[in-house]
C-alpha cells in the first residue's frame, strides 16, 4: 500500500510539476504551423475557389450545414471580399508567428481560429491531413509549446540573463496590447453576433483571453507567489494532458487504419499498394509509379508492411529500441507517399503527428546541430571584436516559457 500510494504520489507531482515533452510539443509547432502555411501559400493563387465567396461550395450552403453541425468558423461572419482577404492574411501570418514561436499562448489561438474558419468553410476541400491538422490546432491550444526552439524561449532567456546580471527588465508592452486588442475584437463580435458558430470554440477563446489576464495580474500585482505557482500547476496539467491527447490520438489514426486495411481482401492478397499507383489523380510522376508497381514483391511487401506497421506501433510504444525502428518506418513512408503519389500536405501532417514520439536525445541533438550551423554562418558574416566568444549551444540556458 506505501508503495502503491508513493509511486501515485509521484505521478501526480510529475504531471503537476513540470511541462513534460519541451522538445516534442515544439517539433509539433513547427511541423503543423509549417504545414498549415505552406498550403496556403501554395494555394494562394487557387484561394477563391477553395474557400472565398465564390467557391463551389457557396455561402449559404456554407450556412446551412453549420447551422446543422454547429462547427466554427468566422469566414461566415461577412460574404465580402475584402473579410475573406483579411481572414485569409491573419491565417497566413498567424502560421508564421506560431511557427517562429512569438507569443505562442495568442497564436496558438489564433491558429486554431484560422484553421477551423479556413477548414469549416469548405468541407469538401482536403486530403485527409486536414482532419488531423484540424484535431491539433485545437489541442496546441493547451500546451507550453514555446518552451524552447521559440522566441519566446530567447526573450525569457535573455530577461533571466538580465535579471542574474542584476540589470532591470523592461516591463512587457506587446503582450498587454495584443490582449487588449484581441479583447476588443472578442467584444464587437460577441455583441454583433459574429462568433461563427457554436458555443465551444468562443468559449474557448473567452477563457483563454482571461486565463491571460489572470495570468499577467498574478506575475504583477500579487504580493506572494503561491497565485503564480498555482497558475503554473493549472498550465502544466493542461499542457500534459493535451500531450497525452496528442500521441493517443496519433496511436488511434494507426490503429484505426491498420485493422481497417486489414479487413480489405486488397490488403489481405498484398495488392493494394498497387492500386493507387496508377490512379491519374495521384500520379504525378508516372514513371516513376510504374517502376514501384512493376515488380510484384516489392508490392505485396510494402503492401503487408504497411499494415503490420499501423497494427504493431501503438504495441511498441514501451520498447524505446523498437518504437525508434517503427516510427522511422512510418517516417519514411509518409516521406514517399508525399512524392510517389502527390500528397506532400498530407504527409506533412502526419509526420508532424508522428514527432511527438521522436526521442528526446535526438532532438537536442538536432537543436544543437542547427544552433552550431547558426552560430557558424554567423561568425563567417560578422566580423570578430577582441576577447569575443561565441558560446556554444550547450551552454545557453534551457528556460521554460513563462507568461
Amino acid at each position: 500500500m506505501n508503495r502503491l500510494a508513493l509511486c501515485l504520489s509521484r505521478a501526480i507531482a510529475q504531471v503537476t510539476g513540470a511541462a513534460l515533452g519541451p522538445y516534442q510539443t515544439a517539433v509539433v509547432r513547427i511541423g503543423f504551423a509549417a504545414t498549415w502555411l505552406l498550403f496556403l501559400l501554395r494555394e494562394y493563387p487557387h484561394r477563391q475557389e477553395l474557400y472565398g465567396p465564390d467557391a463551389p461550395w457557396s455561402f449559404g450552403l456554407a450556412q446551412q450545414l453549420t447551422a446543422d453541425n454547429h462547427a466554427f468558423t468566422a469566414l461566415l461572419s461577412s460574404d465580402s471580399q475584402a473579410f475573406f482577404e483579411i481572414c485569409y492574411f491573419l491565417a497566413v501570418l498567424a502560421g508564421a508567428l506560431l511557427m517562429l514561436g512569438w507569443r505562442t499562448r495568442a497564436t496558438s489561438l489564433l491558429f486554431m481560429i484560422g484553421v477551423l474558419s479556413l477548414q469549416n468553410r469548405s468541407v469538401f476541400v482536403g486530403d485527409g491531413g486536414d482532419n488531423v491538422l484540424h484535431l491539433m490546432s485545437i489541442y496546441l491550444v493547451f500546451t507550453r509549446c514555446g518552451q524552447v526552439w521559440s522566441l519566446d524561449a530567447r526573450r525569457a532567456a535573455r530577461a533571466s540573463a538580465a535579471r542574474a546580471r542584476g540589470e532591470r527588465v523592461a516591463p512587457d508592452r506587446a503582450g498587454p496590447a495584443l490582449w487588449a486588442a484581441s479583447g476588443l475584437v472578442l467584444l464587437v463580435a460577441a455583441l454583433t453576433g459574429r462568433t461563427g458558430g457554436g458555443w465551444l470554440v468562443p468559449a474557448l477563446i473567452w477563457a483563454t483571453w482571461a486565463g491571460a489576464a489572470l495570468w499577467w495580474a498574478a506575475g504583477r500585482w500579487a504580493r506572494t507567489p503561491e497565485p503564480r505557482i498555482l497558475l503554473d500547476v493549472i498550465a502544466d496539467i493542461l499542457h500534459n494532458g493535451a500531450l497525452f491527447v496528442i500521441m493517443a490520438e496519433a496511436c488511434l489514426i494507426y490503429a484505426t487504419a491498420g485493422w481497417y486495411k486489414i479487413q480489405g481482401s486488397r490488403w489481405q492478397d498484398g495488392t493494394a499498394v498497387y492500386y493507387p499507383l496508377h490512379l491519374d489523380y495521384f500520379s504525378p510522376w508516372p514513371a516513376l509509379a510504374d517502376l514501384l508497381s512493376a515488380n510484384g514483391t516489392l508490392v505485396m511487401l510494402v503492401t503487408y508492411g504497411t499494415v503490420a506497421v499501423q497494427v504493431a506501433f501503438p504495441f511498441t510504444l514501451f520498447n524505446r529500441r523498437v518504437k525508434n525502428v517503427l516510427l522511422a518506418a512510418m517516417m519514411t513512408e509518409h516521406a514517399v507517399i508525399a512524392v510517389v503519389l502527390g500528397l506532400p500536405f498530407f504527409s506533412l501532417a502526419m509526420i508532424a503527428a508522428d514527432s511527438v514520439f521522436l526521442p528526446t536525445s535526438f532532438l537536442r541533438r538536432i537543436g544543437g546541430w542547427a544552433a552550431r550551423a547558426r552560430e557558424r554562418g554567423f561568425r563567417r558574416s560578422e566580423p570578430e571584436l577582441p576577447g569575443q566568444r561565441f558560446p556554444e549551444a550547450d551552454e545557453q540556458p534551457r528556460v521554460g516559457f513563462g507568461a
